[in-house]
């Protein structure tokens, strides 16, 4: 059996308590516990800290709330304090609308292998499935339930995919929804790049630049299953500005970002 390094999983959220709460109940019912959960909470109100509070003693691991105000969507910033406060060796990294197959956390440890990092799919929610898990506050979901899109990905095959190599360049399907990493690699890197503030690029920019180190992406398939609930996609921000930022880091293949983590590292 392979012994596994401290873990710890790391959720982004936002102004959603509703959908975090069925992703805490999902953790604990994980059949392997991270050692530590971090929530990396990009200036969501008291209600989400309610919540996050009321969970502490059911946790038999720490749980973190790490916060800060909200001055608009700065989730590389966020994201960026929380990896500076785990203490775990290894990442699964996650957003706060992701509920989690029951292994979800033992496959991604499983996988896990040094100089590479791990990125999943996710089954899709339909909005009236939705609706109805959020309102019953139930997480009981099985291939043959009402209400998924892309049902294949839900397939549980984790030994299909067990000797397959590492992929030979980073995929445009990378989302940091289902994704894990060496905490070692993250901090070599410099973190994410606060450079990009509003949604898009960051997950994508934050792999590229593993890949420029030699830290190789696998693309997990049939394992490391989880659901993403329903919401509005969200739209580009500052695009002109991204596609600049990230222009520049796969011409000049950089692999550490100036404006980082470490000016949150001790």
């Amino acid at each position: 059996m392979k012994e596994y390094p401290s873990v710890a999983l790391l959720i982004s959220t936002y102004n959603w308590p509703d959908a975090l709460n069925l992703v805490l109940k999902s953790v604990l019912k994980q059949s392997v516990l991270p050692t530590e959960v971090i929530i990396a909470d990009d200036g969501s109100t008291e209600e989400t800290k309610t919540l996050i509070d009321t969970y502490k003693n059911s946790f038999s691991v720490p749980l973190h709330h790490v916060w800060h105000e909200d001055n608009g969507f700065t989730k590389t910033l966020i994201l960026n304090k929380a990896i500076a406060r785990i203490t775990s060796d290894y990442i699964v990294q996650i957003d706060g609308d992701i509920i989690l197959h029951k292994h979800f956390i033992k496959d991604h440890l499983n996988a896990s292998r040094d100089k590479m990092f791990l990125y999943g799919t996710r089954v899709t929610l339909t909005k009236e499935k939705s609706k109805r898990l959020l309102s019953a506050k139930k997480i009981d979901l099985t291939i043959f339930s009402s209400g998924l899109k892309k049902r294949m990905r839900m397939l549980y095959l984790p030994f299909v995919y067990k000797n397959r190599k590492p992929d030979e360049a980073i995929s445009t399907k990378l989302r940091g929804a289902n994704m894990s990493y060496w905490r070692k690699d993250a901090i070599a890197i410099n973190g994410y790049n606060e450079d990009f503030l509003g949604w898009g690029f960051e997950d994508y920019d934050f792999g590229q630049r593993l890949t420029f180190m030699g830290i190789m992406p696998k693309r997990l398939k049939f394992a490391g299953i989880c659901f993403h609930i329903y919401h509005k996609k969200a739209v580009l921000e500052n695009p002109e500005k991204g596609n600049e930022i990230q222009n520049k880091t796969i011409a000049e293949r950089i692999t550490r970002c100036d404006n980082g983590i470490d000016k949150y590292l001790k």
